[in-house]
């Protein structure tokens, strides 16, 4: 039952409104029930309620074959009613919209999720609510917080009362300039002295040097940029290699230019871990439950290189 609750006209409700509406329309209280599917007794008793609540009558009853005729005040209901009986129904409409998964989602990605798994993720969700309304953004800092994002992609786990879903493993992989090294796995210890383009030290690459580091392999940092497509300029003009992970590797269609080479490496280094992470305790909208749920399918189709 919806009551407005304004002032001295608190007990109005919108089935009160709607049955004055009805009466205008159709001239008559008995075509009027036909109408909303009433008996004529309940209509007048819900007329009735309406003039209590706004204290005088609304109709003017002529008796007979006469249509009922407003009364000034029953305008100045009517003008407003309608209104409030529009805004109920957009209302209910933009209920039923976000009950169906056609609402607004905030999504915070990074470079290689936003490349490789998020187009899938966004095109499924538009076929199946063409209504929805879905905002990205996209950065990587070195604490990331959720904070008004209905879900957040990582590579690596964030901290705080956050929930999670692990979407996939990410290995490393060597990039190199065609005939830098021999086809095939890459063994790390050849990596020491080498020179190597990098990312910055934020997300997982610090733990990923730390990695390299501790195998004994030690390269030289020429260049550092937070750009896939700038570090893979730097190994195409020879500035030196790059380690990225697959997703990243697979973003910018590495194995299709025949200037570079992608290896494993032997022995692989720990792969980058990819989470879709959301506020514990926050009750997702049915579009933000189905978005975790393809995000998980679409990572689970991926297929990248085995980690041992």
């Amino acid at each position: 039952m919806y009551i407005v609750t304004l002032g001295r006209v608190s007990t109005i409700e919108l089935r009160h409104l709607a049955a004055m509406t009805a009466i205008v329309e159709e001239g008559s209280f008995g075509r009027a029930a036909v109408r909303l599917g009433y008996t004529q007794s309940t209509v007048s008793q819900q007329v009735a309620a309406l003039e209590r609540a706004v204290g005088g009558p609304v109709f003017d009853r002529p008796g007979g074959p006469r249509p009922v005729r407003l009364t000034p005040l029953g305008s100045v209901v009517l003008d407003h009613g309608r209104a409030l009986l529009a805004k109920a129904a957009a209302l209910t409409d933009a209920v039923d919209r976000f009950q169906a998964g056609d609402g607004r989602i905030d999504i915070g990605t990074f470079q290689s999720v936003s490349s490789v798994i998020l187009p899938s993720v966004v095109r499924r969700l538009r076929e199946e609510h063409p209504g929805c309304d879905i905002r990205l953004s996209e950065e990587e800092p070195e604490q990331p917080r959720i904070g008004d994002l209905d879900l957040l992609f990582y590579d690596g786990r964030v901290d705080g009362d956050i929930e999670r879903r692990k979407l996939l493993d990410d290995p490393y992989l060597l990039v190199a300039a065609a005939g830098t090294f021999p086809d095939g796995p890459v063994s790390l210890e050849r990596l020491d002295g080498a020179p190597m383009v990098a990312w910055p030290l934020t997300c997982d690459q610090p733990l990923m040097e730390q990695a390299l580091a501790h195998s004994g392999a030690r390269p030289r940092i020429v260049f550092r940029s937070a750009v896939n497509d700038t570090l893979l300029s730097m190994v195409r003009a020879g500035l030196g290699s790059a380690l990225l992970p697959w997703l990243a590797v697979r973003g910018a269609d590495v194995p299709s230019d025949d200037r570079l080479r992608v290896h494993e490496l032997r022995p692989c280094l720990p792969p980058r871990e990819i989470y879709l992470h959301w506020q514990a305790g926050r009750v997702h909208s049915p579009l933000a439950a189905r978005a975790v749920d393809v995000a998980v399918e679409v990572a689970a189709a991926l297929a990248p290189p085995p980690t041992a």
